[in-house]
């Protein structure tokens, strides 16, 4: 709802909004923390699989292999379809693209513990060996994957798609807005229809940048429907009146 509520409060507001709703966002991810390594150290379950830590190995490994598997069935053909309908270069996804995000969404979490604790437990107990081994497996995959998959995505995405200097710094120089962060996955080492290297120009890095001009997708449809419905009644970038010293504001009324 920041697309029409963020210029409908004050700056305070804004403000106060932001740090709760980060703070919320930091308890839970704590909560999902928690709960896993808790039930990491689910010691009936352990116990039951614990003469057999070779067979333990083999079903977790064949776990992570499907998901890797998985992620890639659905990721690459998809980006594969999507490429087709892309006349310009700009637009298509590229294979280093292709392998960040089947990377990035290789990690597991509590929504698997949860589907595994509710397929193959009762109210979360267990004495059959062959639920108790895909418990913990599921449990050693959600670790494994967290942890080094995890670890190692930043400087996957550093690697394989490195942001220009000059965007860098444009990038640091710009107001923080809501929905503000660096897009790498969407320039592929390249400028994009304007020329980034102008540093006149400066370039919001929102994801209205994404939406301002959209051709031949669903987005223009939705701009259509929401500037004729939804932003006059509930407000919204152009509907407001100018705040002055607004981050938001300030950082569209410039690029404009």
């Amino acid at each position: 709802m920041s697309h029409y509520t963020w210029h409908n409060v004050t700056e305070s507001s804004r403000i106060t909004a932001k740090h709760a709703f980060a703070t919320l966002s930091f308890v839970a991810e704590i909560f999902i923390f928690l709960y896993v390594g808790m039930d990491a150290l689910d010691i009936e379950k352990w116990s039951v699989v614990s003469d057999s830590p070779g067979t333990s190995v083999w079903v977790s490994s064949i776990l992570l292999g499907l998901v890797l598997v998985g992620r890639g069935a659905f990721v690459f053909p998809l980006s594969f379809l999507s490429n087709l309908t892309k006349k310009s270069p700009h637009e298509k996804i590229y294979l280093k693209q292709q392998v960040t995000i089947w990377w990035a969404g290789l990690m597991r979490g509590s929504v698997s513990m949860a589907l595994a604790y509710n397929q193959f437990t009762k109210y979360g107990h267990t004495k059959l060996r062959g639920n108790s081994m895909m418990v913990t497996s599921t449990i050693t995959v959600v670790l494994f994957s967290t942890v080094v998959f995890g670890l190692m995505t930043k400087p996957l995405v550093r690697l394989l798609l490195p942001t220009p200097k000059h965007l860098s710094i444009m990038v640091s120089s710009e107001p923080v807005t809501p929905k503000s962060f660096t897009v790498p996955l969407l320039t592929h080492g390249q400028d994009s229809e304007a020329d980034l290297s102008s540093h006149s120009v400066p370039r919001p890095t929102s994801l209205r940048m994404l939406l301002s001009k959209p051709t031949h997708t669903v987005h223009h449809y939705w701009r259509k429907f929401d500037n004729a419905f939804m932003r006059p009644v509930f407000g919204g970038r152009g509907f407001v009146p100018y705040v002055p010293a607004s981050p938001t504001d300030l950082s569209v009324h410039q690029w404009h």
